[in-house]
C-alpha cells in the first residue's frame, strides 16, 4: 500500500507534535507518524516545561502560533517564574504539568488539525532519489511518498536502555527502539554519533515522609505561557517538596560505582554535562557533603512523583539503599528505577538554518537527533522545520530566525555553526542579546511574522496589535504627564526614595528603583484613570510598559550592537570561495569553513576556531 503527502513527520514527540501542526495549519497535507498514538507529546523524563531560557523559547512558539504554551497551561498544576530577584532579561516561567492530561491536549490538537493525518507505525527505511528525499517505508510494509520529511525521532535511534549492568534495547522504558532508520539515513553521507541521557526513580507518594521536606508553593499571579490564554487555571494546584542528601548517600553511591555504566566502560556516548547524573555529581564534587533535591508530581491524581535531581543509571538495589539513607524517603517504595539511554544524533553542521539538511534535499531534522536536550529545544527546532517543509513544498522564501530575534534563533544558529560536543541545553547566557529576547516580549518580536506568514491567525494579530497600542498609550501618557514635588513627595517618602526638588515627568519617576506605574496610579488620579482604559490583559500590558520604560538605555544599546552586527550577516559568502585555496586564511579555519560552509560572514565569525584575522581575509576577499 502506498501513501502520498506534502510533509511527513517521523515522531510525536515535542518537535514532531509542533512540526506536524505547523506545516498542516499552514495547507501542506501532512502526516504524523508515530509509534503509539497513546505517547503523543510524552514528557520521557520531568513533566515540566520552562525554566530558564526554556520558558522564552515556550512562549516564542507560542508567540509563533504553536501550541506548547497552550498545552502546558491547559494541564500546568503548578506554574512559576525563576529568576525574580534578577532583571527581566533573566525572568524565566516554567510550569509543573499532569504528564497525562498533557498528550491528551496534544492529542485533542492534532486530531483535529485540518490537512493532517496521523499514523501509528514505525519508518524504518528512508527513500531518496538523486539527492532528494521522496518518501519512507514503515515496519509494516506501507510506503509513504512525500516532498518533504521532517524526523524527529528523540532518543529512539538504536536505543539503549542502562540500569547496572542490565541493558535492555528501547526508546524509552517499556518502548521498543527505532532500528535501520540511522544506517539508511548514514548511507547518504551524513554523519552520525552517540549520546547519552538519563532519568531518576519514579517514587509512590505514599511512601513519602513530607513532614522531612521543605514544601514549594507556586504561584498564582497573571503570568501564563500563552499569550492567548485566559488566565484561569484549569487544574488544581500542587506543590512540590525539597530534600537533601548526605553523606550516607555519597556513601552508598560510591561502593556502587564498580556497577556503574558511566565509569565502567559500559557507556561510551556523551553525557549532558549541565543535567548531570546523582553518580557523576559525587564523583565530579567529592568534597560537597549535600545535592538538592526536588520532589515533584506527575499529575494531579496520582501518586507518582519524579525524584529531580537523581538521575541515574546504578543499579536497582543502590538507586533503592541510597534514597532509604533520606529522612523522607526512610521507607521507600517506587514505582521504577532511573535509567541512562543511549541513542544516535547527527551531527547538526550538515543542516541549513533552516533545519533542512545539505546533503539530502528536503529532509529536516529536528529536535534530539541534532544533540539537543530539552522539550523546549526540540519544539523549537520542529516549528522551524516545519515550516520550511511546507515552504519548500509549496515555495516562498526560508523562514529563519536571527540571533536578535529569538532564543529559538540563537538555538539553531549554535547548532548549525558550532555543532555539539554534549547535549545542547539553552542557557540565558548563550544569548548575547538576552535583554531583547526578554519572555514578555515574544509576542511582539514574533507574531507579526508569524502572521504574515499564515501560521498566526487573525485573533492572535489582533490581540498582539492592541496590546502594542495599550503598552504605547502608556509610555506616550508617562513621558508627556508632569509631576509636581508638593503632590508626590510625600508617596516618594513613604516608597523611601529621594523627593523631587523641581517638577519632572512621570517618566522619570518610574525609572526609580521604588516606584512602578501601579504604585503611581494609586496616587496620581488621571495616571489610574489612564490604566483603567484597558479592560483586557491589564495586568501584563503594564508589565510590558514598564519594562520597557525602566530599561530603555539598555535595550537600545542593545539593538545599536545587534544593528552593527546585522551588517556582516548581509554580506553573503556561500559557495563563493574556495577555502582551502585561500592560504592566508589559518589551517584550522579553512577546515572548519570547508565544513560548515557558512552562509554570511556573520556566521563565519561564530565558528569555533575561526579568529577575527580570518574574518578579516574573507572581508578583503569579499571587496569591504
Amino acid at each position: 500500500m502506498e501513501f502520498k503527502y506534502d510533509v511527513i513527520v517521523i515522531g510525536a514527540g515535542h518537535a514532531g507534535c509542533e512540526a506536524a501542526a505547523a506545516a498542516a495549519n499552514l495547507g501542506s497535507r501532512t502526516c504524523l507518524i508515530t509509534m503509539d498514538m497513546n505517547k503523543i507529546g510524552q514528557m520521557s523524563c520531568n513533566p515540566a516545561v520552562g525554566g530558564i531560557a526554556k520558558g522564552q523559547i515556550v512562549r516564542e512558539i507560542d508567540a509563533l502560533g504553536g501550541y506548547m504554551g497552550l498545552v502546558t497551561d491547559k494541564t500546568a498544576i503548578q506554574f512559576r517564574i525563576l529568576n525574580r530577584s534578577k532583571g527581566p532579561a533573566m525572568w524565566s516561567p516554567r510550569a509543573q504539568c499532569d504528564r497525562n492530561k498533557f498528550i491528551w491536549a496534544w492529542r485533542e490538537i492534532l486530531e483535529n488539525t485540518p490537512n493532517l493525518h496521523i499514523w501509528q507505525d514505525t519508518v524504518c527505511e528512508l527513500l531518496v532519489e538523486n539527492g532528494e528525499v521522496t518518501g519512507l517505508t514503515t515496519l509494516w510494509g506501507v510506503t509513504f511518498r512525500a516532498k518533504c520529511v521532517v524526523l524527529t525521532a528523540g532518543t529512539f535511534l538504536n536505543g539503549l536502555m542502562h540500569v547496572g549492568r542490565t541493558m535492555l534495547p528501547g526508546g524509552r522504558m517499556a518502548e521498543p527502539a527505532s532500528y535501520r532508520l540511522t544506517e539508511s539515513i548514514a548511507r547518504h553521507g551524513i554523519a552520525y554519533g552517540r549520546m547519552k541521557t538519563g532519568t531518576p526513580v519514579r517514587i509512590d507518594g505514599r511512601s513519602v515522609h513530607y513532614e522531612d521536606m521543605d514544601i514549594q508553593d507556586g504561584e498564582n499571579d497573571f503570568h501564563k505561557f500563552s499569550f492567548m490564554d485566559n488566565g484561569v487555571r484549569h487544574l488544581k494546584q500542587l506543590p512540590c517538596w525539597t530534600c537533601f542528601t548526605n553523606g550516607e548517600v555519597h556513601r552508598v553511591l560510591r561502593e556502587g560505582l564498580p556497577d556503574s555504566p558511566l565509569f565502567n566502560g559500559q557507556i561510551q556516548s556523551i553525557g549532558p554535562r549541565y543535567c548531570p547524573s546523582i553518580e557523576t555529581k559525587i564523583v565530579t564534587f567529592p568534597d560537597k557533603e549535600q545535592h538538592q533535591l526536588f520532589l515533584e508530581p506527575e499529575g494531579e491524581t496520582t501518586q507518582e512523583l519524579y525524584l529531580n535531581g537523581f538521575s541515574s543509571s546504578l543499579p536497582l538495589d543502590i538507586q533503592i539503599e541510597a534514597l532509604k539513607k533520606i529522612p523522607a524517603f526512610r521507607d521507600l517504595v517506587i514505582y521504577r528505577p532511573g535509567y541512562a539511554i543511549e541513542y544516535d544524533f547527527f551531527d547538526p553542521t550538515q543542516l541549513k538554518h533552516t533545519l533542512e539538511t545539505k546533503k539530502i534535499k528536503n529532509l529536516f531534522f529536528a529536535g534530539q537527533v541534532n544533540g539537543t536536550t530539552g522539550y523546549e529545544e526540540a519544539a523549537g527546532q520542529g516549528i522551524i522545520a516545519g515550516i520550511n517543509a511546507h515552504i519548500n513544498c509549496h515555495g516562498g522564501e526560508p523562514f529563519t530566525l536571527a540571533r536578535d530575534e529569538a532564543y529559538i534563533g540563537v538555538l539553531i544558529d549554535d547548532l548549525v555553526t558550532k555543532g555539539v560536543d554534549e547535549p545542547y541545553r539553552m542557557f540565558t547566557s548563550r544569548a548575547e542579546y538576552r535583554i531583547l529576547l526578554r519572555m514578555d516580549d515574544a509576542d511582539m518580536r514574533l507574531t507579526e511574522r508569524a502572521w504574515k506568514l499564515g501560521l498566526a491567525k487573525d485573533d492572535r494579530y489582533e490581540l498582539l496589535k492592541s496590546k502594542r497600542e495599550a503598552v504605547t498609550s502608556i509610555i506616550e501618557f508617562a513621558r508627556n504627564y508632569s509631576m509636581k514635588p508638593a503632590l508626590i513627595n510625600p508617596v516618594l517618602e513613604q516608597l523611601g526614595t529621594t523627593p523631587l526638588r523641581q517638577g519632572c515627568k512621570l517618566v522619570d519617576l518610574i525609572n526609580r528603583p521604588q516606584v512602578t506605574l501601579e504604585n503611581m496610579a494609586e496616587h496620581v488620579s488621571v495616571f489610574r484613570r489612564e490604566l483603567d482604559k484597558i479592560t483586557d490583559r491589564k495586568k501584563e500590558i503594564i508589565e510590558a510598559a514598564e519594562i520597557l520604560i525602566k530599561y530603555e538605555g539598555y535595550i537600545g544599546r542593545e539593538r545599536i550592537i545587534a544593528d552593527k552586527l546585522a551588517r556582516l550577516e548581509s554580506i553573503k559568502i556561500k559557495g563563493r570561495f574556495d577555502y582551502n585555496s585561500i592560504q592566508s586564511l589559518s589551517t584550522e579555519a579553512r577546515q572548519k569553513l570547508v565544513r560548515v560552509d557558512p552562509e554570511t560572514i556573520a556566521q563565519a565569525s561564530r565558528i569555533p576556531g575561526v579568529s577575527p584575522s580570518d574574518i578579516n581575509v574573507l572581508l578583503v576577499l569579499c571587496g569591504r
